[in-house]
């Protein structure tokens, strides 16, 4: 079966700078990597609309980063910045993100944006992470307007989603399962912080064998899914939980995905699943990592 990926080419232009980790290279290799994956059909979105974003997030920030865009660029927080064209890669993403999540509700298909920056460490009023805007909490309540009310985010980026989980947690309707390394950036996502019944996180130390991962995350994965069926399924797909990463020490490789993928879509067969690019620094390798995903939903 056919996957639809969307993206945008503003994506692209978004620019940290030549020594920033989160480089215009990381998408560039995953959508040639797309080209021979027999599953994918790459097309290009629509730029998205600024209401589709305060959803999530208050009109103050996006203002600012609007206008520090206009300007040129400039620093947002110690590891994040923001170019000339960052704007535009935000409101691209968003229009990609739009166009994913309503193909899976039109058709109960599976789906992936391949977009950045990334999002889940943005706060309602925070860059933080090398993430501007919460990419996967706007496609949440995008899902909700479709009337996909109970939305399940998987997030199994090395680094925990510390903006997803605070702009989240308080709100039933959404379950939040996380898998990543702690100690280790942003410091946040024990196990004991539970939400309201609704975040399910999953910290593990680096170096531990590929399984242990896999089996712990799928073991909360059915904790929140146990007497609860959600109506849409989004990952925060990020691909530094993968051996070899510099901002990672876990061990996963794209067969691990593939897998994981796979049995969501056993678990959950009737629910679509939207997958958006997150985080992973070796392009090459986030770019396997995303075909082993998009294989898996085809």
């Amino acid at each position: 079966m056919a996957v639809l990926v969307f993206t945008h080419p503003d994506c692209v232009r978004h620019d940290p700078g030549p020594d920033h980790p989160e480089t215009p290279e990381r998408l560039r290799a995953v959508l040639a990597r797309l080209a021979s994956v027999p599953e994918a059909i790459v097309r290009e979105a629509s730029t998205g609309v600024v209401a589709d974003l305060r959803l999530v997030h208050p009109e103050g920030h996006l203002l600012q980063l609007e206008a520090i865009s206009q300007m040129g660029g400039g620093v947002l927080s110690l590891d994040t910045v923001a170019s000339g064209a960052s704007w535009a890669a935000v409101l691209g993403a968003t229009g990609a993100l739009h166009a994913a999540i309503g193909h899976a509700h039109a058709w109960g298909a599976h789906a992936f944006a391949a977009v950045r920056p990334p999002g889940h460490h943005a706060l309602a009023q925070r860059a933080m992470g090398f993430c501007l805007v919460n990419n996967v909490m706007v496609g949440a309540r995008l899902a909700q307007q479709l009337g996909r009310a109970r939305v399940l985010i998987v997030d199994w980026d090395v680094h925990h989603g510390n903006g997803t989980q605070a702009l989240m947690e308080r709100d039933e309707t959404i379950r939040f399962v996380s898998l990543h390394q702690h100690p280790w950036y942003p410091g946040t996502g024990m196990a004991e912080e539970r939400g309201v019944g609704n975040v399910f996180n999953v910290p593990r130390g680096a170096g531990a064998p590929a399984s242990l991962y896999v089996e712990d995350l799928w073991a909360a994965i059915v904790a929140a899914t146990e007497g609860w069926m959600p109506q849409i399924i989004l990952l925060s797909a990020g691909y530094d939980a993968m051996y070899g990463d510099p901002l990672g020490g876990f061990t996963l490789e794209p067969s691990d995905y593939a897998r994981l993928t796979a049995r969501l879509r056993e678990r959950l067969p009737q629910v679509p699943i939207v997958a958006l690019l997150e985080g992973g620094y070796i392009p090459a390798r986030v770019a396997e990592g995303v075909a082993a995903t998009v294989g898996a939903l085809g």
